[in-house]
Parts: C-alpha cells; structure tokens; sequence
C-alpha cells in the first residue's frame, strides 16, 4: 500500500451485447490470458472472476456471458448469471462497440443496468477499427443516445488490442470502489478450479478451431482431474474430458479427417493448460453427441450451468 493512500477493494462487472470483447479487455487489462476469447458470439458462459492486485487497490473483475435473448435453458442460465453479478458488485461497465449500436438487446441491457442502480462506467471498445476521420465529433454524437439511456458516470473510448486508455479504464473502475482489506490473496489471477479452466482452455481451442455450425452446440466436462498437487506420485496431470455436441455431424467436424481436428485442439489445449498450470499434461478427449442438450435442464447442470 503506498503512503498516504487509502487501500480499496472490489467487485466490477464487465457487461454488454455478445463479441463486444469483455474478455479481451480484461485479459489486456490483467496482462494475462484469463478470460476465455474467440471471434465467436457468446464464447463466455459464466460470470468469470479475475484479479488484478496492486500496492493501492484489489480490482475484482467479474466477466459475464454477452447478453441476448435466450431461447433455450442455457441462455437463461447465461441472463441469471448476468443478472447475479450485476446484484454482487460495486460498479457496472457497460462495454459496447464504437460506432455501432447497442443493437436489438441494448434494451434489455439498459433495463438491467438501471434496475441494479450501480455507478456506471462506459466503455467503448475497438476504436482501433474506426475511420481516421471519425474518431472526433462523429464518435461523441455516436455514443449521445447511449448516454442519454444509461447515464454513465464516466466514458472511456478503449482500444483492447492496442492498450488505448486501458489504464484511464482501470483508474475509473477503482476509483469507485470501497475503501477495504484485499479480498484475494496478491498471487491469485481467477477464482476459479483448475478444473473448470481446463474446460474453458478445451472450449476456447475448439471455438477457434471451428466454423459457426459448431461453437454454440458444444459444451466440455472434465470427467478426471488428477495433477500433481493432489496426487504426489505423479508427475504430470492426467486430465480427461467429454466435448458434447447435438448432432453427429458436429462430432465429425470435431474429430476431422482421420481424427486430425481434435489432435489439434488436444495439442493446442494441452499446451495452453502446461503453460498456466506449471507442469506436464496429458489429456484425453471423447466427442459425444447428446441432441437438444442446451434445452436440458438436466443436461446444462451436467455441463456445470447451474446457480
């Protein structure tokens, strides 16, 4: 804690349309890959929460799924999260795309952000992929009717891929937050299980690797987690994982050709999982069809969609 200065802790929620890029802003902001990302709508699933801890302030980080209207028992899984988060938290950041508009949710969005009543910081992410010639008074008569609905108290144009204002983000984020003791261990990055990350790394792998037919259909369940902190004869964590899909089709898009689609995703999810756990894996994959599983309830608390 530096002299002088009053330490402050908290909860903020990163909320907004699918593909606006929460993650991607927050995985900038905590300089490290902790939320899953895709070029995919709706790649995050549940409330996420990341730490950011600094010698002033403790940053709680809370990525939720992107809002859109639900039409199977996942979705409204996904709006329940939202809606949790938005209850637990001390200040809201509306994150949308600039230059484009909230779009065909941005009412249902607003609704929820004014019934939570938290300070409201809004985002305006990609600036990065507007027109040279628009990033002045176009932009700000932009983001006016967005002002006039959800009357934030501060508004940040930010770039997640270049870091712009990413650091004027932050400082508006913490400002708001309670005066307190850290909630988090310093060292701690997510608040979550190594198994739950094992599955977003295996989902992530597999949204980058496939085309729109498949990414909303697939859920992953780790049926065995053994590392080496639970069991000390082992060297090396053994890990073994169910990828669910609706249809066969989907199951054979996934396994390819002579089994060559989902050796990547091992290969690549492997990788990713030996880098953030800090010792060797061995994963073992099994492409299951389940048709209508996202309408199950049954089914999405198996995949670990439950409150």
């Amino acid at each position: 804690m530096s002299d002088g200065k009053s330490y402050r802790a908290g909860f903020a929620a990163l909320v907004g349309a699918p593909n606006v890029g929460k993650s991607s802003i927050i995985n900038a902001l905590i300089e490290e890959r902790v939320a899953a990302v895709s070029d995919k709508p709706q790649t995050t699933r549940n409330a996420v929460r990341c730490v950011l801890s600094t010698d002033d302030y403790q940053l709680v980080i809370v990525d939720t799924p992107g809002m859109h209207k639900p039409r199977f028992a996942l979705g409204e899984f996904m709006t329940r999260e939202i809606e949790s988060a938005l209850d637990s938290v001390d200040v809201v950041c509306l994150v949308v795309e600039a230059g484009r508009p909230l779009g065909p949710n941005g009412e249902r969005i607003c609704s929820l952000l004014l019934r939570a009543g938290r300070p409201l910081v809004l985002a305006a992410n990609k600036i990065d992929k507007l027109p040279a010639g628009s990033r002045g008074e176009d932009f700000w008569r932009w983001l006016e009717p967005i002002q006039a609905q959800v009357s934030p108290a501060a508004v940040v144009p930010v770039s997640a891929l270049n870091g712009t204002n990413l650091d004027v983000l932050r400082d508006e984020l913490t400002k708001r937050l309670p005066e307190g003791e850290a909630i988090y261990p310093e060292d701690v990055l997510m608040d979550s299980t190594e198994r739950f990350l094992a599955e977003e790394i295996i989902r992530e792998r597999i949204l980058h690797s496939t085309e729109q037919e498949v990414p909303h259909s697939v859920a992953v369940i780790v049926e065995d987690f053994k590392s080496p902190d639970e069991y000390p004869e082992l060297k090396r964590a053994v890990i073994r994982a169910d990828v669910i899909v609706e249809r066969p089709g989907q199951k054979g898009i996934l396994i390819g050709e002579g089994g060559s689609k989902l050796k990547q995703i091992k290969s690549e999810a492997r990788a990713e999982m030996e880098r953030r756990f800090g010792y060797p894996v061995t994963l073992d994959l099994w492409v299951k069809v389940k048709p209508g599983w996202r309408k199950s309830i049954t089914e999405i608390q198996r995949a670990g969609y439950r409150r």
